[in-house]
């Protein structure tokens, strides 16, 4: 996998001005929906806007449940990196497999064009029907509920991993089969009638070409997964909680006290996920997609 850096392409003031009035609709639409929002949870974590009574700027929202909010911040990048892992390794293996229009290829495609309009939220309830200690998979195998591993609810959050690498998995398969579809389709022939094996073609070829792609993918899948409520409600543990859950629980408190705690865990979701953005657009920078 190569980022050496690249020369950026020079582009006229013109040019550059009619890329930008280009961009501009959307990026003020987006600047209204997600700075707006992130604005107004800061002003709530920070005290300074209160559902009711006085204004009381600080920064105990963010102090009130420290051991809860770290492990709430461990399990959530856990569960997010294995996943998007697990994702990203199975998704370019399955692309690479579409790709070669062997046998199978096309229902392989098919099957993970069908996985990416499944919702997560039904994905969620299916992988809780077949991995529960009284669901279908141990029915069918025989297995007692007592002696099947506790996928859903465990401690490792197995049953959430696989319900987050199974749909993000084919979102990286049908994403980087577009992009192996495109003129890298040329570089792997040439290298071929080179003679070079699969594996070489695999290393030196198909995955530099295709980095830029699988590294946005990976971002998508990580942030997705950081963020998500449902399946981490639906198939996780009651304690500890991933922050989106944290997060939604103490807004939901009677007390109206606990909104400003709540707006502190979903600030610490948005910063996570901000890193991981930031982090894929320095290594970006250095591949030719920037150009």
């Amino acid at each position: 996998m190569s980022f050496a850096p690249v020369a950026r392409r020079q582009g006229s003031a013109g040019q550059l001005l009619r890329g930008a009035m280009l961009v501009l609709p959307a990026a003020l639409v987006t600047l209204l929906v997600v700075g707006g929002g992130i604005g107004a949870t800061l002003l709530q974590a920070l005290g300074l806007m209160p559902i009711a009574g006085p204004v009381t700027p600080g920064v105990d929202a963010f102090l009130a449940h420290p051991d809860d909010l770290a492990a709430a911040t461990g399990v959530s990048i856990a569960v997010a990196t294995v996943s998007t892992v697990i994702a990203v390794i199975v998704g370019t293996a399955a692309a690479v497999v579409i790709a070669s229009g062997r046998a199978g290829s096309r229902l392989l495609a098919a099957l993970g064009a069908t996985t990416v309009t499944v919702p997560h939220l039904v994905g969620a309830a299916t992988i809780g029907l077949l991995l529960s200690d009284a669901g279908v998979l141990p029915r069918l195998l025989g297995i007692p509920p007592e002696s099947w591993a506790p996928w859903v609810g465990g401690p490792l959050w197995a049953a959430a991993i696989a319900e987050f690498a199974w749909k993000e998995s084919a979102f990286v398969a049908l994403v980087v089969t577009g992009t192996l579809a495109t003129r890298i389709a040329t570089y792997d022939e040439t290298a071929a009638l080179l003679g070079a094996g699969r594996w070489r073609r695999f290393r030196h070829v198909l995955l530099p070409l295709t980095a830029p792609t699988i590294v946005i993918c990976a971002a998508i899948s990580f942030v997705y997964a950081l963020g998500s409520y449902e399946v981490s409600w639906l198939l996780g543990r009651t304690y500890p909680e991933p922050l989106p859950v944290l997060a939604v629980r103490l807004f939901q408190g009677v007390s109206l006290s606990s909104r400003p705690e709540a707006a502190a865990v979903a600030l610490v979701t948005c910063a996570i996920a901000l890193v991981a953005v930031a982090g894929t657009f320095a290594a970006l920078r250095r591949t030719a997609v920037w150009r």
